[in-house]
């Protein structure tokens, strides 16, 4: 027999593909895409995979295995799972729109799994009650994720000047502050606070509330110790 070309994930075809994300954005991925960069048909890639989910779960695998994890520490937990945030972040943002494909599937990938994994880790041994901290992975990942989206069709859509859609601050400030006073008061007045921010500062700020904002909750854990006591075992 000849030889093969080889799957969706195998790390190389991972590579080819991500680097076609990186190029013209998630929106450029379908099969027909796929099977021409790995250079193979569509029978052989569903040979590997049943669907585009499977090459999402795939592709937020080996995003999520380029996180570096620190280890556990009590004493600095907060800017530890901030870290992991910042990363997942910076990882998305490589890929144009990938980060549809962490809204849009549960991934259990190994990879995936490790860093949740550490979430959880690192939130517990800072003292986080187990149901809080599970919220509080989910609420950090769909940010996370719903942040670097936003941020690449904003960068998308620059790529076309036709595109009406983005507008500059200064342009977002003219038209805040042309509104009617007598409906608009408070956007005029603070039209500029409204505006304002550079790079990241939303994200920090965001993520600065939801992390700053999480504590031991008592009654949270007596609910918790309630459910594991009604879960057979």
């Amino acid at each position: 027999m000849g030889d093969r070309a080889p799957g969706p994930g195998a790390a190389p075809a991972r590579a080819e593909i991500l680097r076609v994300v990186a190029a013209e954005g998630y929106d450029a991925l379908t099969v027909r895409g796929i099977t021409k960069v790995l250079g193979t048909s569509p029978s052989s890639i569903y040979a590997h995979i049943v669907n585009m989910a499977d090459v999402d779960d795939l592709l937020i695998g080996r995003l999520c295995s380029r996180i570096v994890l620190p280890e556990p520490d009590p004493d600095d937990w907060r800017a530890q799972i901030r870290d992991v945030c910042n990363q997942m972040r910076d990882q998305y943002l490589q890929y144009p729109g990938i980060s549809r494909a962490a809204l849009a599937i549960v991934s259990t990938s190994l990879e995936a799994l490790r860093v949740r994994e550490r979430m959880l880790a690192i939130l517990l041994a800072g003292g986080i009650e187990p149901r809080t901290a599970a919220s509080a992975i989910d609420a950090l990942s769909l940010y996370v994720a719903g942040y670097a989206l936003e941020v690449s069709m904003v960068q998308q859509r620059r790529k076309h000047p036709d595109d009406t859609w983005v507008e500059s601050r200064e342009e977002l400030l003219r038209r805040f502050r042309a509104l009617p006073e007598a409906t608009f008061p408070h956007t005029r007045k603070h039209a500029a606070h409204l505006t304002s921010g550079t790079g990241h500062h939303r994200f920090d700020f965001a993520l600065g509330l939801l992390i700053g904002n999480l504590h031991t909750d008592p009654d949270l854990d007596d609910v918790t110790r309630s459910d594991e006591a009604q879960t057979p075992r």
